[in-house]
């Protein structure tokens, strides 16, 4: 598992943490009933404290993303597909609000934006 960690971010650390291994998730990379690192092994990977992979590994847990079992470790946990595509469809959203944002800055119309989604995307 491929975690890479950005001290320019503004984001915390324990947040790139959950973010990336929610994506992983979410693309398949990991499976339901995959074992994650040991907070620790991941903290001594990553050089980080075991505090900030405890802190991102229980705000995982909370949104249901892994499961901790005592003496076991912490595993990817069975997901809900529509739970997973709604996830999906938020994030879209949230970056295309910031890409609105950005548009509006430089007075895009929206049917340039549209124009331009449709070329990303890969319309016609």
């Amino acid at each position: 598992m491929d975690i890479i960690l950005t001290n320019s971010s503004d984001e915390p650390i324990y947040q790139q943490i959950t973010s990336q291994i929610k994506t992983l998730i979410m693309d398949g990379t990991l499976s339901a009933g995959d074992a994650l690192p040991s907070m620790r092994n991941l903290a001594m990977q990553l050089r980080i404290s075991v505090i900030t992979t405890k802190r991102a590994y229980e705000e995982l847990e909370r949104d249901g993303y892994i499961e901790t079992f005592a003496g076991k470790g912490c595993f990817v946990k069975g997901q809900n597909t529509q739970f997973l595509r709604e996830e999906n469809i938020r994030q879209t959203e949230e970056l295309l609000a910031k890409a609105c944002v950005k548009a509006k800055m430089c007075d895009l119309s929206l049917d340039e934006m549209k124009e331009i989604l449709e070329m990303i995307y890969g319309g016609e």
